[in-house]
């Protein structure tokens, strides 16, 4: 097991590449039924003859996939307290089913917290590649990360 991280671990340089990752047409297909059933997903005749040629995999399913590799490889070990949001979500390139995903991550900013001396902010910014090292997708997520407990 790891050895927990602080907001004091954290610097501008720190950024991880994590498990490379891919959705089967079937479970693309079941995601965007429930959550985002616009035809580019879930029709493969009216997708056809979109510029895409077929379904695409919805974003927002691109997105926690690649923070899901975040948090297991991030925030498990992380003494964060909560995150009060994303500032934005961008989806550069369609992801069809079955093309390699690498979801990756870097610090952007660290700053103290103004009003809570005992942890800090850090907003990484969360995004995935594909098989020819495009950036398909990024998200920019603030997380609060307590500090390090002073020993008595």
């Amino acid at each position: 097991k790891n050895v927990m991280k602080f907001f004091e671990d954290f610097s501008p340089d720190s950024q991880w590449e994590f498990g490379k990752w891919s959705v089967t047409p079937e479970e693309a297909k079941a995601f965007a039924q429930e959550y985002d059933p616009q035809p580019i997903h879930v029709d493969e005749v009216l997708a056809g003859k979109t510029q895409f040629g077929g379904t695409i995999v919805s974003g927002w399913l691109t997105t926690l996939k690649c923070v899901r590799h975040f948090v297991d490889g991030v925030m498990k070990e992380t003494a964060g307290l909560a995150s009060p949001g994303v500032e934005e979500i961008r989806w550069l390139k369609p992801l069809k089913p079955n093309q390699t995903v690498t979801a990756c991550a870097r610090v952007m900013e660290i700053r103290e917290a103004a009003s809570k001396p005992d942890r800090g902010i850090v907003r990484f910014e969360i995004f995935g590649r594909d098989e020819t090292g495009e950036t398909i997708m990024t998200t920019n997520g603030i997380f609060f990360i307590a500090k390090r407990p002073q020993s008595e």
